[in-house]
Order: C-alpha cells, then structure tokens, then sequence
C-alpha cells in the first residue's frame, strides 16, 4: 500500500511534469519562430538553421507591402484606443455607480464582444456596411476595433475604480467640492493606472486581430496581421517569422509598460488602492 507521503510525491511530480509539458508546448513554436526569423538560408529549410543572419529582417523593413500594413495597423491602433478610452472610461464611471443588479447586467452586456467569435463580428460588420455604403475602408476598421477594444478599456477602468473607497468622493462632496472637482481631483487620479492598463490592452488587441480586420480591409488599407496572411498565401518565406518575431518584441514592451504602470497581477483582475 503506497503511504500518504509517497502518494504526495507521485502527485508534486504529476503535477511538474504537467506543467513543464504544457510550457514546452507554449514556447516550442516561439523558440522555433525566432530561430527561423535568423536563418541565414535563402530558403525555408529544416530546423535547426545551420548559420544566422539578419536577412529577413532586412527584407521586413524593405518589404512596401507589409510596411503599409504595419503603418495602417499602428494609425488604426493608437485612433481605435482613444477613442476607446474616451468611451470606456465614463462609461466605467457610470457602470461603477449602479446598483449592484443593474452593473452586472450593464456590464456583461459591454464585455459581450470579448465571447463573440470575431469572425461573426467581422462578418456582421461587413454585410452591415455593404449593405448601407457607409464610411471608407479606415473608419470602417475604425468602428470594428471599437467593438473588441472598448470591453478592455470599460474592464480594466472598473478595476481601477473598484479600489477605490466611495468614502473619499463623499468626503470631498462634503467638503464643499461640487461633483465635477470631485472627480477631476479624487476619482480620476486614483482610477488612471487602470485607464492606462485599460489602453495598453486595447493598443495590443487592436494590432494583433485579424479576423474583424480580414473582413473590412480592401486592397489599399489593410492592417499588417491581413498582410501577413495575404503574403503567407501567396508567397511564404521567412519574412513572415522576421515579422512574427517584430510584432513579439512589441508585445514584450507593451507587457513592461503595463507591469510598470499597473503590475500584471493587478491587471488580471485585482483591484487597486484599496482602504
């Protein structure tokens, strides 16, 4: 009979060999795609690559095509997350002084977008745009990266708020403060943090999605995801790793900014400030 302490140790290296297992199927392709994006070949060889070079990513930057995505993707994403944030985080502010009943439906009704598949989204979006001839190519995206990055500005500002004690606003209200410089002074600088880390997720998303962006691009404006894809189909080379591994280091530093400005905990999902 297998004793308490040896059935602990069977299951602590279970347990480790799950996780090491479920790490090394997360960063193979990671690890792989960086090395290929190095690749001194002129082709797309076998892995390991015998030399390194930083070919392709001369290629990446020399590439118009992927350049004008990576252009449009950028514009999009920094007019998509201002006005996300512009919308977000009043509507936050508003959602965060309902009754409890009503602030959860209100905000399952806006983070809805974040279950819907995108290419739904994208499809809706197109029928509904064709259907009406509205707005050219760029606002199109425009209002189609709204839809999945508003949610992120809306969730991460109700962290922010949700930290906040109602003590200090009513404090402020009863020292003369009227509701304007109330919030101005005591809600909107504490509840920042979370509107930045709110943006941060929106930049990120809105660059990295290709569904809702397949849909309503056209030849002339398309983002660098749709590029990506298009230059896959037509003619694959290790310019797309060189892009792939461009677009992580993005993501690296749009992660340490967040660490900074927020901290990750924090950002998946614990409040801030609170007394």
């Amino acid at each position: 009979m297998i004793s308490k302490r040896n059935a602990d140790i069977v299951l602590a290296c279970g347990v480790a060999v799950i996780i090491v297992a479920t790490a090394i199927f997360l960063l193979a392709p990671v690890v792989v795609t960086v090395f290929m994006a190095f690749d001194a070949r002129s082709y797309l060889g076998s892995f390991p690559p015998p030399d390194l070079s930083t070919q392709w990513f001369g290629r990446l930057v020399s590439n118009a095509y992927l350049w004008s995505g990576f252009r449009t993707s950028v514009l999009l994403a920094f007019a998509a997350t201002a006005i996300a944030a512009a919308i977000g985080a009043p509507a936050a502010l508003a959602i965060s002084r309902m009754s409890a009943q009503w602030r959860d439906i209100v905000t399952t009704v806006f983070l809805s977008p974040l279950v819907i598949p995108g290419v739904i989204v994208g499809f809706a979006l197109l029928m509904f745009f064709s259907s009406f001839n509205l707005l050219p190519p760029f606002p199109r995206l425009v209002a189609g990266h709204l839809i999945i990055t508003i949610p992120y500005t809306i969730r991460m500002t109700l962290i922010g708020l949700s930290g906040i004690s109602a003590s200090l606003r009513e404090a402020a209200l009863s020292l003369g403060a009227k509701e304007r410089q109330a919030f101005f002074t005591i809600t909107l600088p504490l509840a920042k943090n979370g509107i930045a880390a709110g943006a941060i997720f929106a930049f990120a998303f809105s660059m990295d999605d290709v569904a809702i962006s397949l849909f309503l691009s056209d030849f002339n404006t398309y983002t660098l995801p749709v590029a990506l894809l298009g230059l896959m189909r037509s003619s694959f080379d290790l310019t797309i790793a060189a892009a792939a591994v461009a677009l992580m280091g993005l993501t690296i530093v749009l992660l340490f900014v967040l660490d900074r400005v927020i901290g990750l905990e924090r950002a998946i999902g614990q409040g801030m400030y609170r007394v």
